[in-house]
C-alpha cells in the first residue's frame, strides 16, 4: 500500500513523447530518499530550479515545482489544481484495503487542508471563529511559561537533546493547553501523533506502518470523542468547548468534523512547529554570527523567525492534483496527475531572495512560502510565529554558546516533513 505521498498512483499517468524526452535530457536523477539528499536537499533543488523547473519524477509519479513564482501561482490557482488529494486515492483502493484504514479515511477526509472551496471555505470559517489571531496571541504568556518550565527541567545539563527536551514538548503542550487537554496525556498524545505521521508524511509505506497509523488514528479519535463528551456534560473555558458550541447561523461542525478538526489542530499545531524550532536552531548554530546577533538583540526575534522559516522550513512539500489541463514551462499537466510544491526549494530561489543560501536574520523582501499562500495558508501561522519567537529568545538568552554534538544530523525519510530525529547539543550558560 502507498501513503499520501504516493497517493494517486492508480490515477496518475506518465508524461509521453516530447515530455519524456525533455525530462530525460535534463540528466537529473532526483532520489529524495537518499541520505545525502535528506541531509542537504538544496544542491539538487538548485539544479531542478535551473534545469527542470517543471520536473516529472518517476519515483513520485508526479510533477515537481521548485521556483518561487510557480509555487506561489499554484497556491493561488484552485481552478486547475485541487487540494482534495485523499478522497480520489481512497476511492481507488480495493474494498478490503479501504476498510483496513477506515478511521484514516473517515477522519482525514474531513481535514480542511484536504478540501477545496466551498467545503474548505466553510470549515475554515467555522474554525477561525475561535482559533483566530486574538486567541493565538493571547497564548504568548502561556508559551513563555511552558518554555520556562522546560528549561527548568533541563537545568544545568551541558548536554541534552534540543528536540526531545525542548522543541518537541513546547508546541505540543501549547496546543494541548489551548484545547484543554491534560498535560499528563502528553506522552500518549505525542505517540499517537507520531504514529499518524507515518501515513501523512512517510515517503515509503509498509503494511505494519499503515496498520500502526490506522490504529493511532482510531485511538486519537476515541480520545477526542471522550473529551468532547465530557465537555457536553460540563463545558470548560477551552478551545474544544468553544468549537463544540460554535454556531455560524444554522451551520456548525458535525461530530466527525469536530473530532477531525481537533485532531488536525493537535497534529498540525505541534509537528511543524517542533521542526521549525529544531531546524532554526541548527541553522543558527551553523551561522554563529547570526546566533550572536540574535542573542545580543532579542528584538530581532520576529524577523529572525521569518528568516529561519525561509532558510530551512519545517514543511518540505505540499501536493495538489491537476483538475484541468494546463501547461508549465512547456510541460503539459493532465487531470489526475500530482504536483509537488517544494516549499524549501522555492524559499531558496535566487529570483526571489538575494543570496538565498545565506542566513540573514535582518533580511527584508518577499514573504517566504513556508505557511503556504492564498486560501490554504496555514490557519495557525500566528501561533507558530509566537512560539518560535519565544523559543529562540529563551534559548539564546540562556545559552551563550550552543553546538551540535554530532557532525551530521539524522533526518527522517519524508518529503512532507523536513525534520530531524534528534538534535543533541552541547551548551554553555550565559
Amino acid at each position: 500500500m502507498s501513503g499520501p505521498i504516493d497517493a494517486g498512483d492508480r490515477m496518475a499517468e506518465r508524461p509521453r513523447g516530447a515530455q519524456e524526452t525533455q525530462n530525460a535530457a535534463s540528466g537529473i536523477d532526483w532520489r529524495p530518499e537518499d541520505p545525502e539528499n535528506l541531509a542537504n536537499p538544496f544542491p539538487i533543488y538548485a539544479r531542478l530550479r535551473e534545469e527542470s523547473p517543471c520536473h516529472w519524477s518517476p519515483r513520485l509519479k508526479g510533477w515537481v515545482l521548485t521556483r518561487y513564482a510557480d509555487v506561489k501561482a499554484v497556491c493561488l490557482d484552485p481552478g486547475h489544481l485541487s487540494s482534495d488529494r485523499l478522497r480520489p486515492f481512497f476511492a481507488s483502493l480495493p474494498g478490503p484495503e479501504a476498510t483496513r484504514i477506515g478511521n484514516i479515511v473517515r477522519y482525514l477526509t474531513e481535514w480542511m487542508v484536504f478540501k477545496d472551496p466551498p467545503e474548505h471555505t466553510r470549515l475554515r470559517r467555522l474554525a477561525s471563529r475561535v482559533f483566530n489571531v486574538k486567541a493565538m496571541h493571547g497564548m504568548r504568556p502561556g508559551i513563555e511559561a511552558i518554555s520556562d518550565l522546560l528549561l527548568e527541567r533541563i537545568g544545568d545539563r551541558e548536554n541534552f537533546d534540543a528536540i526531545a527536551d525542548y522543541a518537541g514538548p513546547l508546541p505540543c503542550m501549547v496546543i494541548m493547553d489551548m484545547l484543554g487537554v491534560d498535560r499528563a496525556d502528553l506522552a500518549s498524545v505525542k505517540r499517537m501523533s507520531d504514529e499518524m505521521a507515518l501515513f501523512i508524511g512517510s515517503s515509503r509505506m509498509s503494511p505494519d506502518k499503515y496498520d500502526t497509523a490506522e490504529a493511532a488514528t482510531r485511538e486519537m479519535a476515541e480520545y477526542f470523542h471522550r473529551q468532547i463528551a465530557l465537555r457536553r456534560q460540563a463545558p470548560r473555558d477551552d478551545l474544544m468547548t468553544r468549537l463544540l458550541n460554535l454556531q455560524d447561523g444554522e451551520d456548525r461542525f458535525s461530530d466527525d468534523e469536530l473530532v477531525a478538526t481537533c485532531i488536525l489542530m493537535l497534529f498540525g499545531g505541534h509537528e511543524t512547529t517542533t521542526n521549525h524550532i529544531a531546524n532554526g536552531l541548527l541553522a543558527l548554530m551553523q551561522f554563529p554570527d547570526q546566533y550572536e546577533k540574535l542573542r545580543s538583540d532579542p528584538r530581532l526575534a520576529a524577523p529572525a523567525v521569518e528568516e529561519l522559516l525561509r532558510f530551512d522550513g519545517p514543511s518540505g512539500a505540499v501536493v495538489r492534483i491537476v483538475t484541468e489541463p494546463c501547461e508549465m514551462h512547456g510541460r503539459e499537466l493532465q487531470p489526475g496527475q500530482r504536483v509537488f510544491l517544494l516549499l524549501n526549494a522555492a524559499n531558496r530561489d535566487p529570483r526571489a531572495f538575494p543570496e538565498p543560501d545565506r542566513l540573514d536574520i535582518e533580511r527584508n523582501g518577499l514573504p517566504h512560502l513556508t505557511f503556504g499562500f492564498g486560501p490554504h495558508i496555514c490557519l495557525g501561522f500566528p501561533l507558530a510565529r509566537a512560539e518560535g519567537q519565544v523559543a529562540f529568545r529563551a534559548l539564546l538568552g540562556r545559552y551563550r554558546c550552543m553546538e551540535p554534538q554530532e557532525s551530521s544530523q539524522r533526518w527522517i525519510d519524508s518529503l512532507v516533513f523536513r525534520a530531524m530525529q534528534a538534535l543533541p547539543v552541547h551548551v554553555q550558560r550565559a
